[in-house]
């Protein structure tokens, strides 16, 4: 992989590959300056793949370059993003035209409490992003920040204005007034605008930088083969709910057929002489060395659910209220196992799971195939975009920006963007 920056040097880039153990392998790299002239060659025993060698004569630019394009739709092709998902369909679907003119001071009104709510007003004027927050807890508002800001360097997107809930529970109760409120995390008796949680989001954004588990790195650590992996389910985790507290007692009765341990006691510390001690924590990475992984929840939807699909284990998922933006594209027995909410069927799942062992694995891979086709950073990013496309169009007041709101500046950097072309439309070419 070469590349020339606009003055002639070559392009500083790091590039990871990642053996999928499977005959696979994913090839990625990050650039850290604008790149010209960039050609990629990948080889097997000296020989061309057929793609290769793939050339970018314009520029391929650094994540922390801004340089979007004019047009959304025009992005959205470019990135090859659906047309639109039908989580977003049903989410949106009580909101068909919003005047926040009206609405606005309820909305506050009905979440500002400090004390137990963080919310964030968010307005995106010109391409720019502005706030207002409210509660004594908003500190997540800068993963927030940092999905917006990033599609802002990539895209031109339109004005819009939104809150943002920043923590866990869903807040739009079914039946009190339906107010939009986008949040993480959904549930059967909410109607909270349902987004990427800040977990998938962050590591999509950070992959490959500070971040070391994503998706994509987690398909390239582990160890064993389905065959040599360990025959029993494998867990570590909080002790978020009664649920994880009920699993160690299951695991100590059936011990060949469950490994789970408590790693940090919280909720449940005067319960911590009979449930613990607790473990040291264990890389997710290890968790595969096992044939068998648990998605239960915490105090909510568990948002490791992505990594234990996208891993080559086979999933045991719990029933529950709680949702992340993916979990009803989902197929039970199609790409996981799914147990009951008090765990009662778990070694019997397990149990079944041995004795069909060719099934569990064909489950287990085509759980792994739904990560890898829906729950990449591409598709993070496609679906941040097309959620607030959707949302600007049912937005009737005009888009300004209020008193007392901050703007979120953009990080500094001196990339040079490439001048438009005869349409007006600035060039970015993504890979």
């Amino acid at each position: 992989m070469v590349g020339q920056t606009l003055v002639g040097s070559p392009c500083r880039i790091w590039k990871q590959i990642l053996n999928r153990k499977d005959g696979s392998f994913i090839i990625r790299y990050r650039l850290y300056e604008t790149c010209v002239n960039l050609e990629i060659v990948i080889k097997v025993k000296n020989e061309h793949l057929p793609m290769s060698p793939l050339f970018f004569k314009g520029p391929v630019y650094e994540e922390e370059c801004y340089c979007p394009y004019e047009n959304l739709s025009d992005w959205l092709e470019s990135y090859k993003c659906p047309q639109n998902y039908s989580q977003i369909q049903s989410d949106l679907e009580p909101f068909t035209n919003i005047d926040f003119n009206i609405i606005r001071n309820d909305i506050i009104k009905e979440f500002n409490h400090p004390n137990s709510v963080s919310i964030c007003h968010y307005i995106i004027r010109s391409n720019k992003v502005y706030r207002y927050c409210y509660g004594q807890h908003v500190g997540f508002k800068i993963f927030m920040d940092a999905i917006l800001l990033s599609l802002a360097r990539k895209v031109r997107l339109p004005d819009i204005e939104l809150f943002v809930n920043l923590g866990d529970w869903p807040l739009v109760s079914n039946t009190a007034t339906v107010y939009p409120i986008f949040s993480w995390c959904g549930s059967d008796d909410t109607k909270d605008i349902v987004m990427p949680t800040y977990d998938i989001t962050e590591s999509s954004l950070e992959n490959m930088g500070r971040v070391m588990l994503d998706t994509l790195s987690v398909q390239g650590n582990t160890k064993l083969s389905w065959s040599s992996k360990i025959e029993k389910l494998f867990w570590r985790g909080r002790d978020s709910c009664r649920e994880r507290l009920d699993l160690i007692d299951i695991s100590r009765k059936y011990p060949d057929l469950i490994n789970a341990s408590i790693t940090n006691f919280f909720f449940f510390k005067s319960e911590m002489d009979k449930y613990g001690p607790k473990q040291n924590h264990t890389s997710l990475f290890n968790f595969f060395d096992y044939k068998y992984q648990l998605n239960i929840d915490g105090t909510v939807a568990s948002y490791r659910f992505p990594y234990l699909l996208a891993g080559d284990s086979l999933v045991f998922k719990q029933e529950s209220k709680y949702y992340e933006f993916f979990y009803k594209q989902l197929k039970p027995y199609g790409h996981y196992i799914p147990i009951k909410r008090d765990l009662t069927d778990i070694v019997e799942k397990i149990r079944w799971a041995k004795k069909h062992d060719d099934v569990a694995y064909k489950i287990s891979r085509a759980g792994q195939f739904f990560a890898r086709e829906n729950l990449m950073p591409q598709n993070i990013f496609c679906y941040h975009a097309i959620l607030i496309k959707e949302w600007s169009s049912r937005l009737k007041n005009k888009v300004v920006v209020l008193d007392g709101m901050e703007e979120v500046p953009q990080p500094q950097n001196s990339c040079k963007c490439r001048p438009s072309d005869s349409n007006g439309k600035r060039v970015r070419e993504e890979l």
